[in-house]
Formats: structure tokens, sequence, C-alpha cells
């Protein structure tokens, strides 16, 4: 089956996350190519500087604040989306947050805040984008994962949780979504040097700067891939661990990031 892949002229790009790191450098380089890009996060401000930034381009940066937990504020977004020449072509859920968490410090509120951005967020804008493409017959959605969806690493119980969450729905919903005409795919990253990867209490081997990650992102999205993940020669290695018995898994997370080591946080 042949997969839609979003042009320019089919329609508008919708991306939240947008303010800062990978979505905020996607955003840029998609208008780079010519794509009217609908820019959301809370913050006014940084989507008026990236507006300011995108002048000049090829194509536009149109700033859409909203916050992703809140389904209402989604709705009116692809409502206003929708009202643009052509509709919503292609929407790319990249709001994230990451939350460290330490076993022996476990809060409730972490998880919460999570699980309501990460993957709550991310259902909020995908029924609403999804239906006004179910009409159409015609559509492209990338859900922005993460490797650490693979398989448990340190620190990880809520942000992993959330991106394995993330990974398994859009396996599943690409059973339905084929038949819709609707292209679907899971973008998981390696490590990308953003605001939500600088608390990391560990290594982060083959970090690339969000510029980079963007680039391969809009390279994947011109492709028929499901999954779209970078940089290979890391993120199959992790994918590859998880074909491993827990013990050799547990021995070489803990060796590689060395966390056998790491005293507990008492305080």
């Amino acid at each position: 089956m042949t997969q839609y892949i979003a042009k320019p002229a089919d329609g508008a790009v919708w991306i939240t996350g947008a303010s800062s790191g990978i979505g905020r450098s996607l955003a840029l380089t998609l208008a780079s190519e010519g794509f009217v890009v609908f820019a959301t996060a809370r913050s006014v401000d940084q989507l008026a500087e990236l507006e300011r930034d995108a002048s000049g381009l090829m194509g536009r940066v149109i700033a859409a604040p909203g916050d992703v937990t809140r389904a209402n504020e989604m709705a009116a977004i692809v409502e206003r989306i929708d009202a643009h020449r052509g509709g919503l072509a292609l929407a790319v859920f990249n709001a994230g947050v990451y939350l460290p968490v330490y076993g022996e410090q476990l809060k409730v509120a972490d998880f919460d805040t999570s699980f309501a951005v990460n993957l709550s967020g991310v259902v909020n804008g995908l029924v609403p984008a999804l239906s006004h493409m179910k009409a159409r017959r015609r559509g492209q959605l990338a859900i922005v994962s993460s490797v650490t969806g693979y398989g448990g690493m340190p620190t990880s119980a809520a942000y992993g949780a959330t991106k394995a969450a993330l990974i398994n729905m859009a396996e599943s919903l690409k059973f339905d979504l084929d038949k819709l005409g609707v292209h679907i795919q899971v973008i998981n990253p390696g490590f990308v040097d953003t605001p939500a990867t600088e608390d990391n209490a560990f290594a982060m081997p083959a970090l690339l700067q969000p510029e980079e990650a963007a680039n391969r992102i809009a390279r994947g999205l011109k492709s028929s891939a499901f999954e779209i993940t970078f940089p290979r020669r890391f993120t199959f290695v992790l994918k590859a661990l998880q074909f491993l018995p827990y013990p050799v898994y547990f021995w070489l997370m803990n060796a590689a990031t060395g966390w056998k080591k790491r005293p507990l946080q008492t305080a």
C-alpha cells in the first residue's frame, strides 16, 4: 500500500512543542521547504520569536499557542488549521516533558505530569487531527516518542513509560489508519541536546543537536517508513538489547551508565 507523504501544496503542518528543541528546529526546517507551519506551545513570546526567525523562508510559521493537556484548546487549533487553504496535511506531536524519577524518591506528581503531557497531550491533538484527515481520506501523523520507550533506563520510569505507550499506540493505530489513507509514523530519536535532556544524570552517547535531529526527521517524513530513528548506530543497539535475558540487560545498562555506583538520593 502506497503511504501518503505530505507536500507543501497539500496543506499545512502542525507541530506541538514548537517553542524549543526539536520542535522549534523542525518548524524552521519545514518552513524552509515551503510548508506553512502552525506552531503550538504555551509560550506566546517564544512562538512570536519563532515566527520572526522564519520570516524570509520559502514557507512560514504561524503561532498557534495552546496547552496540549487541554483537549478543547487542541481541538480549536485543528479547526483553525482546517480553515487554512488545504487544511491539515501533516501533524507532528512533539510536545513532551522529562522528569527524572529516582526509585528511592517516588512522587505521584512526576508520573501525573508526565502522563498528562507526553501521553494524553498526544491524544488530545491526535483525535481532532485524525477526524479531519479521515474525512479527506488523506493525511500524515507523526508521534515523537524516544528510544527510552524500547526498554527501562535509569531515571526514566515516568518518561520511558509514556514513550513506550506512544510506540504501542502508533503500532496499534497503523492497522486501521492504513485503510483510511492516513500515514502514521513514530519518531524514536536517540539523545538530543534539548531542555528535556539537560538534567540527565548519566552520559548520553551519540548526542545530537536539535538542528541535526530536525533534518533527520524531515527526511524521514518524506519516506514511507513507519519508524524514524537515529542515529541508527546507537538506537539499533538499544533495540537489540531487548532480545537479551534480563540479567544481561540490567548488567549492561548498569555498566554503560555507571548507575550501580550511584549513591542513593536520601535527602
